[in-house]
């Protein structure tokens, strides 16, 4: 191992239950430098880093840290030796303040008593490191954004002078902005020494910030130390997949659309998020809601679906009203929403699939007697609203939370498809979803617009936004600035729009 060599894993093997999920993986990351760690998802990435934050230990192999050899038995043990850990779902607690969080298994206290104004103020500083001095300490951590949660995350593993940090997606509920600062972070931490290992499914953040790069494939290492910048995309792409994978979007001819609009929005408003947004989707047709995290792009699609009660504006599906914050009535026009957090706000993580596809047409799934359900129908019935999504593996008796990220979105989509849904609301349909998986579903989401099936949908990432829509609206602060077909767009020209005070 070289001289600068911080951490070193051999032949690390995990298995649990009926499944190898590692076997065998090497990884070298070296002190100051970004280890970029790819592969789809199941490949192994998470059991991987949670052998190296001591959340599970290895079966085989060995681990050496700054050149001794080590066991961690614990999280704490892991964190005690420098290495932090921010995991995708990350491990906040909702009730507790930021610096509380931030500091939480190692208080500044004295005589048993925690010296909050001094906590507080060093909470301060680490977010001032991080360029959000405007977080307020206090402020509980269930109140944040999804993205300021991020940052918390991310003070709380600066808060403990971490040696190594391991990013799992830090990207992923970040604008643009957001992932440039982080960026600026992350160059700051290898200029002191620190090491980090940055996952991420976006190949081109991969090139913007790694230095070298390992990719995982069915628990094994198949490639590492290759020069992130200069890799060839398909060759990353072959390696994680085993496959030539075209990462494009499907190629669409819109025909003729119907003049009536599917979804009618006039002058929508929610008090404190966003105001007068009007739109109109058609039958068949892809609308793209573009914008900066914070715009209201999810809040618009939360309010038009009726979980979030509209202050001003209307709603209207086949010209008829909609009642302002009522889900039941905006379903049973014939609205589905597949939200941002679908594992919080979409699945129940420990029930089969079958359960979660058919949950909102259990009313289909009853016996002759009312409140019995009959199981034998729901699992027929998931099965075949499965099949056609290719959702692996293919049995609905598994619990969702054993799915892998892009499964686990068809199996939200399919829950949908088994209705009489006319119109898909979609929140970043692609988010942790690995670059297989990822063409999968865009090429799902063009066969339900073809079928006629209407399409609202917000993504963070631009190019996704581009490719799928056929006609986009971009929201900056609360509103919509322009509104464009998506052949008429590019990546530079929407930037350009979303960012405050472009247009000044």
């Amino acid at each position: 191992m070289d001289d600068d060599g911080l951490l070193r894993m051999r032949g690390i093997v995990k298995q649990f239950p009926g499944v190898r999920a590692l076997d065998g993986v090497d990884l070298d990351v070296a002190a100051g430098q970004v280890h970029c760690l790819l592969g789809q998802n199941g490949a192994g990435k998470s059991t991987l880093i949670k052998v190296l934050a001591g959340a599970h230990r290895p079966d085989e192999g060995s681990i050496r840290w700054a050149g001794e050899e080590v066991t961690f038995s614990s999280p704490a043990s892991a964190i005690q030796r420098g290495i932090a850990t921010i995991y995708q779902e990350l491990d906040l607690v909702p009730g507790l303040s930021v610096a509380d969080n931030l500091y939480l298994g190692h208080e500044n206290a004295v005589g048993g008593f925690v010296r909050r104004g001094a906590q507080g103020a060093e909470a301060r500083k680490v977010l001032q490191k991080l360029g959000h001095p405007e977080i307020p300490v206090s402020r509980e951590v269930g109140r944040l954004s999804a993205a300021q949660q991020q940052i918390v995350s991310l003070a709380r593993a600066l808060a403990r002078d971490a040696r190594l940090i391991v990013m799992d997606e830090p990207s992923a509920v970040l604008a643009h902005d957001e992932v440039a600062n982080l960026f600026r972070v992350i160059h700051d931490l290898i200029a002191e020494g620190v090491a980090v290992v940055y996952i991420s499914h976006r190949l081109e953040e991969i090139r913007q910030i790694g230095d070298v790069v390992t990719v995982l494939k069915d628990g094994r290492t198949v490639a590492t130390g290759l020069p992130a910048s200069s890799t060839p995309t398909a060759q990353l792409v072959s390696l994680m997949t085993g496959r030539r994978v075209e990462y494009l979007f499907p190629p669409r001819t819109v025909s003729a659309l119907a003049d009536e609009p599917l979804l009618k929005v006039e002058n929508l408003g929610l008090k404190g998020s966003f105001e007068a947004v009007s739109l109109a989707v058609r039958p068949g047709e892809i609308v793209g809601l573009a914008g900066l995290v914070g715009a209201g792009r999810s809040e618009v699609l939360e309010t038009i679906y009726g979980a979030r009660r509209r202050t001003s504006g209307s709603v209207s599906m086949h010209g008829r009203s909609l009642p302002a914050g009522s889900v039941r009535a905006a379903v049973k026009a014939g609205m589905g929403l597949a939200p941002e957090e679908r594992k919080s706000q979409a699945l129940l993580l420990g029930e089969p699939v079958a359960r979660n596809v058919t949950l909102a047409s259990l009313s289909r799934m009853t016996k002759r007697v009312p409140g019995w359900l009959d199981r034998r129908r729901e699992r027929i019935t998931a099965e075949e609203a499965t099949s056609g999504l290719e959702v692996r593996p293919a049995d609905v008796t598994r619990a969702v939370r054993t799915l892998s990220g892009g499964n686990q979105q068809k199996v939200v989509l399919a829950r949908w498809l088994l209705g009489e849904t006319r119109l898909l609301l979609l929140d970043e349909p692609t988010r942790g979803v690995d670059v297989g998986a990822r063409s999968e579903i865009y090429a799902l989401i063009r066969r339900l617009a073809d079928s006629g099936m209407g399409v609202l949908l917000v993504s963070s990432e631009v190019p996704e936004v581009l490719g799928l829509a056929d006609r986009v609206l971009v929201m900056r602060e609360g509103r919509v600035v322009h509104t464009a077909p998506a052949g008429e767009l590019d990546e530079h020209r929407v930037l350009d729009l979303v960012m405050e005070g472009s247009l000044r």
